[in-house]
């Protein structure tokens, strides 16, 4: 058991670290946003193209992290613990996720270029309400996620009394 436990913690220990990093760029991520929404609130007209751009570049590369790294390492564990009801639950926590992903994607069409961000700065407050809501869900969602697919298998997990 000892020897499983080893092997897990070598195994997974790297997950840890993906999911830390992940978490760090996902506090970098709300600074952004909160610098984007304090200029959007103090003048919109005088908000320039590059808050804009550095928000979304870091909501995109959270974004495609999550895709492509995160969820995908966090399937593989619980299928290597045999965990089907964690991957059960997986599943509807993905679909539930894919409807933020598409307004995230929105958002960079509707800013990616200077003509469109011009052409959509008005619309930025509105944007930025509906991706605060948008992001707290995706949060939620995402730490239950890792709670179920990541945290349920840690050897931390494995001592606490049941």
């Amino acid at each position: 058991m000892l020897e499983d436990c080893k092997n897990a913690l070598e195994r997974w220990g790297g997950v840890h670290t993906l999911i830390d990093r992940w978490l760090d760029q996902r506090r970098q991520l709300l600074v952004s946003f909160i610098e984007l929404k304090e200029a959007c609130d103090a003048e919109l007209e005088a908000v320039s193209k590059s808050p804009i751009d550095t928000f979304s570049e870091l909501l995109m590369d959270y974004i495609s992290a999550g895709h492509f790294e995160i969820y995908p390492q966090l399937s593989e564990e619980a299928q290597a613990f045999g965990d089907d009801a964690a991957l059960v639950i997986a599943e509807k926590l993905l679909e539930r996720l894919e409807m933020s992903t598409e307004m995230v994607l929105e958002f960079d069409t509707d800013f990616g270029s200077t003509l469109r961000c011009e052409q959509n700065i008005a619309r930025l407050p509105a944007w930025i309400d509906r991706l605060a809501r948008g992001l707290t869900e995706r949060f939620a969602l995402e730490d239950q996620l890792i709670a179920r697919l990541h945290a349920a298998h840690s050897p931390e997990h494995a001592k606490a009394p049941a």
